[in-house]
C-alpha cells in the first residue's frame, strides 16, 4: 500500500461510517463464529481422550453438534447481514454520485467523457461493496482467528507452535511484498476501463460519422488499446495473486509436514498425547482460513480504496451553488421592467481560458421576439448558456425581473425559461415522458395540443403505443426530435422561450407551423432565438448582431441592412442557403 494509507482508508471509511452499527453487529457475529470454530478442535481432543479412557462420549459429541449448529446459524446471519450491508453501501454511493452529477454545473459534467462518468456509478461501486461492507470485519476477524489459533496451538504444544510460526512468517512476508503490486495493477486496470467506457460511449453516439468515414477498425483499435491495457494489468494482478497464494499454500503444507514429523517424534518421546497432536493438526489445517480471509480482505480493501478515491472525485465537480434568494416566485414585475437583462457581462469556460463573450449589454423585453445572429464562434450559444445559468459570468451581472441572478435559485430561474437545443437529445423514456419533463402534471389533451402545434400529432397517433411509445435516437428523426423538444417547451408556457435554431432540421411546411408558434408566443411572452435561417431573422422585433464575443449592432431587419455590413453579408448567405435548401426540397 502507499505511504498515504491513513487518508486513503478514511475515504473508504466515509462510505462505511453511516452503517457502523451494522458493521459492529457483523463483527460481533464473526467473532462468535470464529470462537465456535476455535473451540471445535479442543472438543475433538476431548472426544479422543474419552475414547482412550473408555469414558462417556455423550458430552463431547453433544458439544460438537451444538458447536456445529450454532456456528452454522451465526455464519448464516453474518453472511446475510454483511451482504445486505454491501448492497446498501453500493446503493448509497450510487445515489450520491448520480445526485452529484445531475446537480453539478454543466461545464463540470461535460469536461469528462460520459462513459467514464457512467463507470463511476457502475463498476467502481461494485468494487466498493466488499471493501466497505466486509473488509473491515474480515480483517479484524481474520486477525483474531489467526491469533486465537496460534494461542491455542501454543497451549497444546509450544514446540509445534514454533514450527508453525516459521510458515506463518514466510506467508506474511510474501503477502507484504506482493500485495502493493496487486493493488496498483488493479487500480490501473480499472482506470483503463473508465477510459474505454468514455471512448466507447462517444463512438457509439457518433456511429454514423464513424461508418461514413470508414473508421470502424481505427476506432476499434483505439477502444481495444485501453481494453488490452486493462487486461495486461489484470493479468499482472492475477499472476501476483497466484504467486502469493502458491507461497501461502506451500508454506502451510510445509508446516503441516513439519508438524507431523516433529509431532510424531514428541508423541514417541511421551511429551505429547496423540489427541493433542490431532487437535494441533486440526488447527494447522484450519490456519489457512484466517490467512485466506486476511489476504482476500487486504486485496478487496486495496481495490475498494482505489474505487472509493475515483468515486469521491465526483465530489470535486463544481456544484450549482445554493441561491441566497428566497426561492419564492412572487410573479412578474411591471411591463416596464425587462424580463431579462445583461449588464456588461463577460464570461469564460474556465479560469485559464479566453473570454467567450465580453461586455454584453442586452435587454429582453417582457414580450416580443429577439433574434441573435453572427458567424460561428461569435458567442451566441454562450449567451444562452449564461441566461440558462449553465455558465456563470466572470464580470457584469444578469437580472431577472430586475433582480440579480444571484438572488434567485437556479431552479427558480429555469422555471421561468424553456430551451430547445439545436442538436436535441432524446431523454430516455417515452414520448409522454419527454413532454412531461416540462410540466409533470399536464393532461393528455394538453400534450396532444402542443403536438398539434408542431405538426406531430398525426405521427404520434399512428404509432401503436401513441404517447407511450419508447423513444430512442434510432427511431426518431432529427426533425422529430426538434419538434418534440419544441412541444415540450411550449407546454411549459415559459416567460422566456429560448431557441437555438429550433427549425434547422424541419421541412418548409413544418417550419412555417413552428414560425407561427414562435410569433404567437412572442405576442404573450419573450422569445429569444439563435437564428441561422432568413425566415427567423426577418420576423424578429429586435436583431442582435454578434462578432468575436461582443454585440456589434442591434436593430430591426431593414435598419441593419442599411447600417451594418456584417449583417448584410450574413443575410446574403442566409438567402443563398434558403434558395439552395428550396432547390434540394424541390428535387
Amino acid at each position: 500500500m502507499s505511504d498515504s494509507l491513513v487518508p486513503r482508508l478514511s475515504i473508504l471509511w466515509s462510505f462505511a461510517r453511516p452503517h457502523r452499527r451494522t458493521l459492529l453487529r457483523g463483527l460481533l457475529l464473526a467473532l462468535i463464529a470464529s470462537a465456535l470454530g476455535l473451540a471445535t478442535p479442543m472438543v475433538t481432543k476431548q472426544v479422543l481422550d474419552a475414547l482412550g479412557s473408555a469414558s462417556s462420549l455423550t458430552g463431547p459429541v453433544t458439544a460438537l453438534v451444538v458447536l456445529l449448529v450454532l456456528g452454522s446459524a451465526v455464519s448464516y446471519r453474518q453472511w446475510t447481514l454483511l451482504g445486505t450491508l454491501g448492497e446498501r453501501v453500493v446503493l448509497d454511493a450510487r445515489e450520491s454520485i448520480v445526485r452529484r452529477f445531475l446537480h453539478a454545473t454543466v461545464p463540470g459534467v461535460t469536461r469528462s467523457p460520459t462513459g467514464e462518468l457512467v463507470t463511476r456509478v457502475t463498476s467502481d461501486t461494485v468494487l466498493l461493496r466488499e471493501a466497505a461492507a466486509s473488509s473491515f470485519v474480515g480483517l479484524i476477524n481474520g486477525a483474531v482467528m489467526l491469533v486465537g489459533s496460534l494461542v491455542l496451538m501454543g497451549v497444546l504444544d509450544p514446540v509445534l507452535l514454533a514450527t508453525t510460526m516459521a510458515a506463518v512468517a514466510l506467508v506474511g512476508l510474501a503477502f507484504a511484498f506482493l500485495m502493493p503490486g496487486i493493488a496498483q495493477s488493479q487500480q490501473q486496470a480499472q482506470e483503463h476501463m473508465g477510459r474505454l467506457g468514455g471512448v466507447l460511449e462517444g463512438t457509439l453516439r457518433a456511429i454514423r460519422t464513424v461508418k461514413v468515414n470508414r473508421a470502424e477498425e481505427r476506432m476499434t483499435e483505439r477502444i481495444m488499446a485501453d481494453a488490452r491495457a486493462s487486461a495486461e494489468h489484470g493479468i499482472r494482478s492475477v499472476r501476483r495473486e497466484a504467486l502469493a497464494w502458491t507461497i501461502a499454500w506451500s508454506g502451510v503444507n510445509l508446516a503441516i509436514i513439519a508438524i507431523l514429523a516433529v509431532g510424531a517424534w514428541r508423541v514417541g518421546e511421551g511429551r505429547l498425547d496423540v489427541s493433542g497432536l490431532i487437535a494441533f493438526l486440526l488447527y494447522a489445517f484450519a490456519l489457512m482460513d484466517p490467512i485466506t480471509e486476511l489476504s482476500q480482505n487486504v486485496t478487496a480493501l486495496q481495490s475498494g480504496i482505489a474505487a472509493a478515491e475515483r468515486i469521491r472525485q465526483a465530489d470535486a465537480l463544481p456544484s450549482e451553488a445554493a441561491s441566497a434568494g428566497s426561492g419564492v416566485h412572487t410573479g412578474p414585475a411591471g411591463d416596464d421592467v425587462p424580463v431579462l437583462e445583461l449588464r456588461n457581462v463577460t464570461a469564460a469556460y474556465g479560469p485559464d481560458t479566453e473570454a467567450a463573450v465580453r461586455d454584453i449589454d442586452l435587454v429582453i423585453p417582457r414580450r416580443g421576439h429577439t433574434a441573435v445572429v453572427g458567424p460561428s464562434g461569435a458567442g451566441k450559444t454562450t449567451l444562452l448558456s449564461l441566461v440558462l445559468r449553465f455558465l456563470e459570468p466572470t464580470g457584469g451581472e444578469l437580472l431577472l425581473d430586475g433582480r440579480p441572478y444571484r438572488e434567485h435559485a437556479h431552479a427558480d430561474i429555469r422555471a421561468r425559461l424553456a430551451y430547445v437545443e439545436q442538436d436535441t437529445a432524446v431523454v430516455p423514456g417515452t414520448i409522454r415522458d419527454n413532454l412531461l419533463l416540462a410540466r409533470p402534471g399536464a393532461t393528455t389533451e394538453e400534450l396532444r395540443g402542443v403536438l398539434r402545434d408542431v405538426r406531430l400529432a398525426e405521427k404520434v397517433d399512428s404509432l401503436d403505443e401513441g404517447l407511450d411509445t419508447p423513444l430512442a435516437t434510432a427511431n426518431v428523426s432529427g426533425g422529430e426530435r426538434q419538434r418534440i423538444a419544441l412541444a415540450r417547451a411550449l407546454l411549459a408556457a415559459p416567460d422566456v422561450l429560448l431557441l437555438d435554431e429550433a427549425t434547422a432540421q424541419l421541412d418548409g411546411l413544418t417550419e412555417a407551423a413552428v414560425q407561427e408558434c414562435v410569433r404567437s408566443r412572442a405576442g404573450t411572452g419573450a422569445v429569444v432565438t439563435i437564428a441561422h435561417r432568413l425566415s427567423t431573422v426577418v420576423d424578429a422585433d429586435t436583431i442582435v448582431v454578434m462578432e468575436a464575443g461582443r454585440v456589434r449592432a442591434r436593430g430591426r431587419h431593414e435598419e441593419l441592412l442599411v447600417s451594418d455590413t456584417l449583417y448584410r453579408d450574413l443575410v446574403e448567405s442566409l438567402r443563398m442557403a434558403a434558395v439552395a435548401d428550396t432547390g434540394v426540397r424541390a428535387t
